[in-house]
């Protein structure tokens, strides 16, 4: 039994996430996780809210609720959403734990005793009204470039300009609008990530079979320019990890917290722990110490390509720079971006579908079907209504819930509801099977590779060849002049829909239980011996003709739906 550790990138806490979103990490995640378990083998697979950081506190006091408060919240919001995505996370644990708070101290302490922290004295603007530091991002004015009067202090969104907050004319505080702001002198940790570069490159370089997009942008930002540049690691902010040399205190640093994507990877681990002080599992070290068992693990991360620096080179900066044995990544499977019906998706306009909304108009399988068979793995791909509605109703309408109701049906009417016997397989039958045992094989491949969309590719083939089949062997016809040829046909159909069951988990776990449900037959089976998984129903056994797998999406939903979702969020 092989040992696999997933995760996905741990989503930000100041809201409900679009289908973007979704796609770039969890749910490709989810559909590894799921068939390795399918597989047999063992899977920790674990997320996360990432909850630290000013737009927290921001968006919490928006909402007018402590932030503490609006982050417990919004954790049980964004957990309900994956249930409802059947996202089968063992663990969706918070970066503002207790244990992410111990291990992200524990960390910086082992870092700062291998020289690989140092102190940097920095100017930034400081806002009286708010009684605080303002990130760059956080200060608005006027740009000197192009006179846009809401740039920000890193970059103008109208000319793309890059800024320092001093450039700016009539600067103000984002978050009171306050003029009252000054540039004070404050000390701040860096991690020395130069000092890094070469043991990051080789370790890169140890790393086999990675996509090219995740190496591509990990070498970039080894290279380009000056080369792997020191990172900050502290904040002047009141919600986030005190700022502590493992256990200590760390002179200088009173009331600062660690930066949030210095604590947010960390999270993984402190996850597994979380996990385990939650009752689910037991010995998290297994998974995450290569001296207490995790030598045999094999860790793959899912997450957009915008993740990719952080995941490349400043988490495992952290983890080899400790000079501990944790375990490091083996396969970063990034994605590329989706994009929203001629745009972009934007949290902040509202503009798409968000993942709450989505679970309101349709049932989950619909959604993952749809996203994974479009995954953006080479190139960014698009959302639009049309292609939803095409693939909805020909993909899972059409080929796979058709085949279910019409065999189940036929059965029902000319048999009975129990699997019929008679007949013996013919040529047509053997070629269906051989069929079938080399596509079964190839959606193996493509999906321990993680081919998301070969996958989807080859899984729907085999749908298409079992439809095939039926239309060839015509058991309607065949039953007027042999009803035992017939029976066998049948029998042979109704064991596919248990198949299909079995190898479409994975993408649409509902509908796949709603076909095992209704085959009435709790052996999920993998199909490593594919005659021996179609006889696995045998004569006799009962079944029920479920209820509609998937209904298809009429012209008047879709254009509402494409009406509904072009405008603001409110």
């Amino acid at each position: 039994m092989a040992r696999h550790l997933i995760t996905s990138a741990i989503p930000y806490i100041n809201g409900i996430k679009h289908l973007g979103n979704l796609v770039g990490s969890q749910l490709p995640a989810d559909l590894y996780a799921r068939f390795q378990r399918a597989r047999g083998n063992e899977v920790l697979f674990l997320c996360a809210t990432d909850e630290h950081g000013t737009p927290a506190e921001l968006a919490a006091a928006k909402a007018g609720k402590p932030v503490a408060e609006y982050c417990a919240e919004m954790h049980a919001v964004q957990s309900g959403i994956a249930d409802g995505f059947r996202l089968s996370f063992d663990h969706f644990g918070r970066s503002s734990s207790e244990q992410n708070k111990v291990l992200t101290q524990h960390f910086a302490g082992r870092l700062a005793d291998a020289g690989l922290i140092r102190e940097v004295s920095e100017k930034q603007v400081y806002s009286n009204t708010d009684g605080r530091f303002l990130p760059d991002r956080y200060i608005e004015g006027t740009c000197p470039n192009c006179g846009y009067d809401k740039a920000r202090g890193d970059q103008c969104e109208n000319c793309t300009k890059q800024l320092d907050p001093t450039d700016l004319i009539d600067p103000r505080s984002a978050i009171s609008g306050s003029t009252d702001l000054e540039v004070r002198e404050t000390k701040h940790l860096y991690l020395c990530q130069s000092q890094m570069k070469d043991q990051l490159e080789e370790w890169i370089d140890t790393r086999e079979g990675w996509p090219i997009l995740t190496t591509s942008i990990a070498k970039k930002w080894l290279t380009d320019g000056d080369g792997l540049q020191d990172r900050g690691i502290t904040r002047d902010l009141a919600w986030g990890v005190p700022v502590k040399k493992g256990t200590e205190d760390w002179p200088g640093m009173e009331g600062k917290v660690f930066y949030v994507w210095f604590d947010a990877p960390i999270e993984y681990i402190a996850a597994a722990q979380e996990w385990v002080d939650a009752g689910k599992g037991t010995d998290w070290e297994r998974w995450w110490r290569t001296d207490k068992g995790a030598d045999d693990v094999r860790y793959t991360q899912f997450m957009g390509k915008d993740n990719v620096p952080f995941h490349t080179l400043s988490f495992p900066a952290t983890i080899l720079g400790s000079g501990e044995p944790w375990k490091l990544v083996d396969y970063i499977k990034s994605f590329n971006y989706l994009n929203y019906d001629g745009g972009q998706f934007s949290t902040s306009q509202g503009r798409g579908v968000f993942m709450d909304q989505a679970l309101e108009i349709l049932p989950a399988d619909y959604w993952r079907w749809w996203l994974l068979s479009h995954a953006p793995e080479s190139s960014d791909s698009e959302f639009t209504w049309e292609n939803f509605q095409t693939s909805v109703n020909k993909d899972l309408a059409d080929v796979l819930g058709n085949f279910v109701s019409r065999v189940t049906k036929f059965c029902r009417s000319k048999f009975s509801e129990a699997v019929p016997e008679g007949g013996a397989y013919g040529p047509r039958e053997e070629a269906l099977i051989e069929t079938l045992s080399t596509r079964i094989r190839a959606y193996e491949a493509h999906m321990e590779a993680m081919d998301v969309r070969k996958s989807a590719g080859e899984l729907r083939a085999i749908w298409v060849a079992g439809n095939e089949y039926l239309q060839d062997a015509a058991p309607w016809t065949t039953f007027k002049t042999d009803p035992e040829a017939a029976a066998m046909q049948i029998r042979l159909a109704l064991n596919l829909i248990r198949l299909y069951a079995v190898l479409s988990a994975p993408f649409i776990p509902d509908a796949s239980a709603q076909m095992m449900e209704a085959m009435q037959t709790e052996d999920d089976s993998w199909p490593d011996d594919v005659p021996g998984a179609l006889q696995l129903l045998t004569p006799g056994h009962a079944f029920t003709v479920p209820d509609v797998t998937f209904r298809k999406i009429s012209d008047e939903e879709r254009e509402g739906w494409q009406e509904q979702f072009s405008g603001i969020r409110s």
